[in-house]
């Protein structure tokens, strides 16, 4: 692919900026204990970050830059925005998991016209997205507080369709294993458009990762692997589209992606469409789906 030497050295200094700053700098400016969580927000200069476990630099759930605060600092929201990629004009949207709201004001910046609702089951979390990290609610932008799958069960009985979904429900090393599993996942498809995309934050090096594959396959056929730390999936309700299409969305979408952060050239490089994983896994279901057993193993 052209370019691709500067696209690699690109992504070797972003690894670098990426380092985490040491724990004895951060200072904490707000704490608390949810009915789900120990909530921390954290500073290092310039730096302001959420973390669910303790306030340290190795549990970030979100940070933002307070000079640029809807630059995606995180690789994986990066490749989760790049999911654009394959339906560059949503219409309506639908977010699973809010962190900081890094992701929904992100499309809210790029999509001013766009209908967006977040779920996020801890409201603390809303507070602090709300307080400490610019998220904004708005006519079209809006917070439902409760469970993922009880959201989109409810949606099933309207006729609510959305063009893009995002499950972002993700902690460092858990993910709820009711939004993980094949009927889970069936309920997802059956509120999506045609064409419709889904964009998963996942495992990239657990024992999880083949079964999620797996499972994914099993609803959506193929689909598109990112990874770095975290893996994230891109699939769609109906063909996949090709590597030449996400390419030329890309190159449309470039000039305003790359204002977030988001490089065209860096997320193709990453880009496979390989089943990758043994054809024999078996998939996740709501009769079998030990997540936290599964995760504990190595690849």
């Amino acid at each position: 692919m052209k370019h691709a030497v500067k696209y690699l050295a690109l992504s070797l200094m972003g690894a670098a900026l990426w380092a985490q700053p040491a724990a004895a700098e951060l200072r904490t400016i707000h704490s608390e204990k949810s009915l789900y969580r120990n909530i921390f927000v954290t500073e290092d200069g310039d730096l302001r970050c959420l973390t669910f476990r303790r306030a340290s630099a190795g549990t970030r759930q979100t940070c933002i830059t307070l000079k640029d605060p809807l630059y995606l600092y995180f690789p994986y929201a990066r490749m989760m925005m790049g999911a654009l990629y394959l339906n560059p004009d949503p219409k309506h949207v639908l977010i699973i998991g809010l962190g900081g709201g890094t992701l929904p004001m992100g499309i809210r910046s790029l999509m001013p016209d766009a209908e967006i609702d977040v779920v996020e089951i801890d409201a603390a979390v809303v507070k602090a997205a709300r307080e400490y990290f610019t998220f904004k609610d708005d006519p079209k932008l809006k917070v439902h507080v409760e469970d993922g799958r009880v959201f989109v069960k409810k949606t099933m009985k309207t006729n609510t369709k959305y063009d893009l979904i995002m499950l972002d429900a993700f902690e460092d090393d858990y993910i709820p294993e009711h939004l993980l599993t094949q009927e889970f996942l069936q309920e997802v498809k059956s509120i999506m458009t045609p064409g419709g995309v889904i964009a998963a934050n996942t495992f990239s090096s657990s024992g999880l990762y083949p079964y999620e594959s797996a499972t994914y396959a099993s609803v959506f056929g193929k689909f598109y692997n990112l990874k770095a730390a975290n893996r994230v999936i891109w699939a769609q309700n109906g063909e996949l589209a090709s590597q030449a299409t996400v390419d030329a969305n890309a190159t449309a979408l470039e000039s305003k992606l790359e204002q977030r952060g988001v490089n065209h050239g860096m997320l193709m490089l990453m880009l496979n469409g390989r089943d990758d994983w043994d054809p024999k896994t078996r998939v996740l279901t709501d009769q079998y789906s030990p997540s936290n057993i599964l995760n504990s193993q190595k690849k």
